[in-house]
């Protein structure tokens, strides 16, 4: 076989009808580490530290308030939007600029649930209301998209293609935040979560950011369910080739459209995604290393261990034991 000729693979109807962009937003489970239903009066300004790991969100259900982060212009927030800060990074609201601001943990909140609470604090004054969260998406699916995401990511749901059900879901939301009725606050979670998966949705069907790098390669025809493979059967003995012969191309051309659509190659791809999965199980799960090893493909746990502390950057054992 020449390296221009293409090899056997599956009737192009089967690897065309799956869906590699639906696969991820499929994986966008997320669990709620708080969600906080928040009362404040002018003046107030709180401090919200960084939460690396978690999705934060606002919205304001009345009133209106400033979000300012580090080294970007301030917006300002009003009901009717949802804002989402993805990488967690530390940030203000505050009633005013100039406000100075107290550090969240030092604030008292009413523990309504085990991952709900309220928060009341302010001067006496012109009263805002928002609900806030933290949310933490588990799957290594996930975490690549939302690390793919901007810094704020503001959802108007006036301006929506979404606009009616948008409306709806935040009137909803304001409605169950600011009455006390039973199961309130599994009302709010669930119209959060709800939220921030359309607000995600949304950014990448409207920005053309979404269209390059690891997101734009899933739309790819070819490159698409490549991907799709490689997250469906990480244990699978992948090389280029099996890759290609997959999606019906030849291997070199493969691996070059692989790599510039991607930025990496299908190997290096797999090698990130087989750690992205064992370091979710070695924080969440009783699996051992060398349990591991064999779930992911490789016939020793030597290999495996080397393998994850050249990606990750440390033993998989230290990982273990930082989870306990």
């Amino acid at each position: 076989m020449t390296e221009s000729s293409v090899p056997a693979g599956p009737p192009p109807e089967v690897w065309l009808a799956s869906d590699p962009l639906g696969e991820a937003l499929h994986f966008l489970r997320m669990s709620g580490v708080v969600y906080t239903r928040s009362e404040l009066t002018a003046p107030w300004s709180i401090d919200l530290p960084a939460m690396p790991d978690c999705v934060l969100f606002h919205v304001v259900t009345s009133g209106q308030c400033w979000l300012a982060t580090g080294g970007a212009e301030p917006i300002r927030l009003q009901p009717g939007e949802f804002t989402l800060v993805p990488h967690g990074e530390g940030h203000q609201i505050a009633d005013a600029l100039e406000t100075p601001p107290v550090n969240l943990f030092d604030l008292p909140r009413e523990q309504v649930g085990p991952r709900y609470e309220i928060l009341r604090h302010g001067g006496g004054g012109e009263r805002t209301q928002l609900v806030c969260g933290a949310v933490r998406f588990d799957h290594p699916a996930a975490r690549e998209l939302v690390r793919l995401l901007p810094r704020i990511m503001r959802i108007q749901a006036w301006n929506s293609p979404q606009a009616e059900w948008m409306q709806s879901t935040l009137r909803l939301m304001a409605s169950e935040s600011g009455e006390r009725q039973p199961g309130g606050e599994t009302v709010v979670t669930r119209l959060a979560d709800v939220l921030v998966i359309q607000a995600i949705r949304s950014w990448i069907s409207e920005n053309p950011a979404a269209q390059s790098g690891w997101l734009g390669a899933l739309h790819d025809d070819r490159i698409g369910p490549a991907i799709l493979w490689i997250q469906k059967e990480p244990s699978r003995q992948w090389t280029v080739a099996s890759l290609a012969r997959e999606v019906a191309m030849s291997r070199s051309a493969f691996a070059a459209r692989f790599r510039n659509l991607v930025g990496e190659s299908p190997m290096q791809y797999l090698t990130r995604w087989r750690m992205h999965l064992a370091t979710s199980d070695l924080r969440e799960g009783e699996a051992t290393v060398a349990e591991l090893a064999r779930k992911l493909g490789y016939r020793s746990e030597a290999a495996f261990s080397r393998a994850y502390k050249r990606i990750v950057g440390v033993p998989p054992g230290s990982v273990k034991l930082r989870s306990k």
